[in-house]
């Protein structure tokens, strides 16, 4: 079920930053209660075409993931499973610890087709970013809190929803 408040905060996604923050806090309010949405994308365009990892969790309680790697040939990997409103309670839980109402990606390096990108789409508002491929790169980048709480908050994510996969479907992901 979509709602008006869901509407508004996919309209406004786009603004600018100081909008697009406004707008956030907004909708996460409006929508806390309501639904939940969270699609995480990193991925890259090399030698062996466009590898990515994506996974998304609705409301619901869906959660897609989606591992393509054209290393030999490889086919991409797919997975859907439901979870529990607890689980979608404590992902709510992890995102509003990280105070994402404070974060900008204004300052953060842009991505490009060497190092790729990544990317996080929480309630409608999308966090872009190049690879971070070390703590070094965030410590040196103009944001360096700004980009150490997006990157503690991917990290905790994938680590819950990864043991979900691999606990439900025996698949070891990268």
């Amino acid at each position: 079920m979509k709602s008006i408040a869901a509407d508004v905060a996919t309209h406004y996604c786009f603004s600018e930053s100081a909008h697009r923050l406004y707008w956030f806090v907004v909708s996460f309010i409006m929508l806390s209660d309501l639904c939940m949405y969270l699609r995480y994308y990193v991925g890259h365009r090399g030698k062996f075409g466009h590898e990515f990892l994506e996974f998304e969790i609705r409301d619901d309680g869906r959660v897609r993931y989606a591992n393509s790697s054209n290393y030999k040939s490889d086919l991409t990997i797919r997975k859907e499973v439901y979870v529990s409103g607890l689980v979608v309670d404590e992902i709510r839980r992890i995102i509003e610890e990280a105070d994402l109402a404070n974060v900008s990606d204004r300052d953060w390096p842009e991505a490009d087709r060497e190092s790729g990108e990544q990317e996080l789409e929480v309630n409608g508002v999308v966090f872009k970013t190049a690879k971070i491929g070390s703590m070094t790169e965030i410590l040196q980048s103009n944001d360096p809190k700004g980009m150490e709480t997006f990157y503690y908050l991917v990290q905790d994510i994938k680590c819950l929803l990864f043991s979900i996969i691999n606990l439900h479907f025996r698949v070891k992901p990268v």
